[in-house]
């Protein structure tokens, strides 16, 4: 095998790996406002529930995109009010007091059972939202909030709080068959228009396309690839200078 063969080849290994980073699992960080709907969910600007409006009151949709498995959510900070005026941790991300939505379900979305102006998520496919019906309401209430696994269906609003059991536990919260977005959102029971505050929370295990920064792992293998390379070159000039030498 000739030097030249063996620069390119472990440059190709290098290069190869850098191409492989077309999508892999990270973490990305969100933030919540207060004025998050999850019933505006996937719904084009302009469409309504209540007194609350896309894009004004629309969730925040999570970057990236899912690939199944399970989600995890950590890190969680700040906290919302179901009125004006909140700054920094208003409420425990956990909510407080149970609520129903006062319109049940709305544009596709399930109704729920949790506690008021804690941290939700919905998990939608490609379609538009309202053209099926909504799937059966969660109540939280009777389920508890201690769960460590929880497999939501599509279009299923869920309570995601700050992530933690009580004992603080990370939860687990299974990606439905088909999801292709997730929405985070605060809960309400009506007017999210008025909310103040925000939450902020790390969101683990969705995929990120290529451009972003690779994951420790795989900058690792990029850093040992131009390792090799320069420690090929460098062996390389040595063995040309004792050749001269030699002659």
């Amino acid at each position: 095998m000739s030097r030249s063969f063996r620069l390119s080849h472990v440059a190709a290994i290098a290069t190869l790996a850098a191409a492989g980073v077309s999508s892999h699992a990270a973490t990305v960080s969100v933030t919540v406002a207060g004025t998050s709907n999850p019933y505006l969910a996937g719904m084009p600007d302009g469409s309504t529930t209540g007194s609350d409006q896309a894009p004004a009151q629309s969730p925040v949709q999570v970057p990236g995109s899912l690939a199944g498995g399970a989600l995890t959510f950590t890190n969680a900070a700040g906290g919302v009010s179901r009125a004006p005026g909140c700054v920094g941790a208003c409420n425990p991300i956990d909510g407080n007091e149970f609520w129903d939505h006062s319109y049940g379900a709305v544009h596709g979305i399930s109704d729920m059972r949790a506690p008021i102006e804690s941290l939700v998520g919905v998990f939608l496919d490609a379609s538009q939202p309202d053209s099926s019906a909504a799937p059966s309401a969660l109540d939280f209430q009777t389920l508890g909030l201690d769960f460590l696994n929880l497999a939501p269906e599509l279009k299923q609003v869920f309570f995601i709080g700050d992530g933690l059991t009580s004992a603080n536990v990370v939860q687990q919260f299974a990606v439905p068959t088909g999801a292709t977005r997730l929405y985070l959102a605060v809960w309400d029971g009506y007017g999210w228009y008025n909310n103040s505050g925000a939450i902020t929370i790390d969101v683990n295990g969705v995929q990120l396309d290529a451009g972003t920064v690779p994951e420790p792992s795989t900058a690792a293998l990029l850093a040992l690839g131009v390792g090799a390379i320069l420690a090929l070159r460098r062996r390389t000039r040595l063995q040309d200078r004792l050749l001269q030498a030699a002659h």
